[in-house]
């Protein structure tokens, strides 16, 4: 991975699938405003409410390849997979209230025991 965005290829995108059970995907650039001031807001609720999740950001001004291969279009675009299978998909304006219900009710599905 590059210290510019995290994950730029496919190749890198499958393997954090493969490493980890559950994996949100956060996709913004430097220059989106939006998307820079959610991005922490997002991933502290991540570390702090789902360990089972790991948070990803991608820098979309370096992984044209994974935005084409994940139909990402606009930024900020959020995705979470677990188990490899693709669950959840927010983009441009996301709530964080329901963005944190909607993976709460898929992370008690997944992970509950």
């Amino acid at each position: 991975m590059s210290s510019q965005g995290g994950i730029q290829s496919v190749t890198e995108v499958a393997k954090a699938l493969e490493k980890h059970p559950a994996v949100l995907f956060y996709f913004s650039t430097l220059s989106c405003a939006v998307g820079e001031a959610l991005e922490p807001k997002v991933r502290d609720m991540i570390a702090r409410d789902y360990p089972k999740i790991e948070f990803v950001w991608i820098n979309m001004n370096a992984a044209p390849e994974v935005l084409g291969a994940y139909q990402v279009f606009v930024e900020p675009t959020i995705l979470l997979f677990v188990h490899g299978k693709e669950y959840l998909r927010r983009s441009r304006n996301i709530h964080l209230a329901e963005l944190q219900g909607a993976i709460q009710r898929i992370y008690d599905l997944a992970f509950s025991n």
